[in-house]
């Protein structure tokens, strides 16, 4: 294994919303699975005895052609609650080398004949268990006693996307039936609450979930910039995403409409981008940039 890898993290952080106080959300991405990775095997099954009330999965669990049954084996213990998943490019096709400094120029690219990966099984596997697939879908489900509306797509950074609304949405609008003008929800205390989920951090995504009246976006991809400047700064996020997003909790700024006459005023929703639990198997390395996953706790909003 390379430099950094096994250096494994666990980050705890206070995230204020609207509703669901209490909601203990983890959120894991990029494992990036790889056969014989005990230490990552051994520390995916450790983070069940979070008991968390809900896992998302924000994509690219493969990295090799023969990891599906060990990554769903270490995955086990966390199927047994809630959870909602999207794919990464690394579900669907295998990993191939490339230069690192590539990444620098600009986002990469997918190969012109990728191989494919068993990426059914995988998504199937996490179906059977009770995950919610949300690649292009949307869907409703309670946890931690808080009703939530999930609306997902499948990888922008390979142009899968496809975004579909809400759940209860007007027929024919792409925004909620009961928004209450200026809200950033739907009307109630405890309304449920509206978890955009993708695993690249592309601006036209996030911008769609927010714009829309997400009350909260979860994603992945960047590995955090992955090699990093001491303190973690990002060199780059492989997507049109500012380096100073890479990781962790920032805001989407976008315009939220007023009462009638009044104009527009900007409102903040915010984003978590997970820095990711591995790394291609083409590239092992992180620095100062360690592999990680976020149990996020949900408390009330009081602004």
């Amino acid at each position: 294994m390379g430099l950094g890898v096994n250096d494994f993290t666990l980050r705890h952080l206070s995230l204020p919303l609207r509703s669901g106080a209490g909601l203990r959300i983890l959120h894991i991405s990029d494992i990036h699975y790889i056969p014989g990775q005990r230490k990552k095997f051994d520390w995916l099954q450790s983070l069940a005895e979070l008991e968390p009330d809900l896992v998302v999965n924000t994509g690219d669990n493969l990295s090799h052609l023969k990891a599906v049954d060990e990554v769903l084996e270490a995955l086990t213990p966390l199927l047994q609650f809630p959870g909602v998943f999207v794919p990464g490019s690394n579900d669907y096709y295998a990993p191939k080398w490339k230069n690192p400094l590539r990444y620098l120029s600009g986002p990469s690219r997918l190969d012109e004949e990728p191989e494919e990966l068993e990426w059914r099984r995988l998504f199937t596997s996490f179906e059977a268990a009770g995950w919610r697939n949300l690649s292009n879908h949307t869907a409703q489900l309670t946890a931690g006693g808080h009703a939530l509306d999930f609306s997902g797509v499948d990888d922008p950074h390979i142009g899968r996307d496809e975004f579909q609304g809400w759940p209860g949405a007007v027929p024919g609008s792409q925004g909620p039936a009961t928004q209450a003008a200026g809200s950033s929800g739907p009307t109630g205390p405890e309304s449920p609450l509206r978890i955009g989920v993708a695993h690249a951090p592309v601006s036209s995504v996030l911008d769609t979930f927010a714009q829309t009246g997400a009350d909260l976006v979860l994603a992945g991809h960047t590995h955090g910039g992955q090699v990093c400047l001491p303190g973690g700064r990002a060199l780059v996020t492989n997507c049109d995403l500012p380096r100073s997003q890479a990781k962790g909790l920032s805001t989407i700024t976008v315009a939220s409409p007023q009462e009638a006459g009044s104009g527009q005023s900007a409102r903040g929703v915010p984003l978590h981008v997970s820095a990711g639990i591995g790394t291609s198997a083409t590239a092992p390395v992180r620095l100062f940039c360690p592999p990680e996953a976020t149990l996020l706790k949900v408390h009330r909003d009081t602004e």
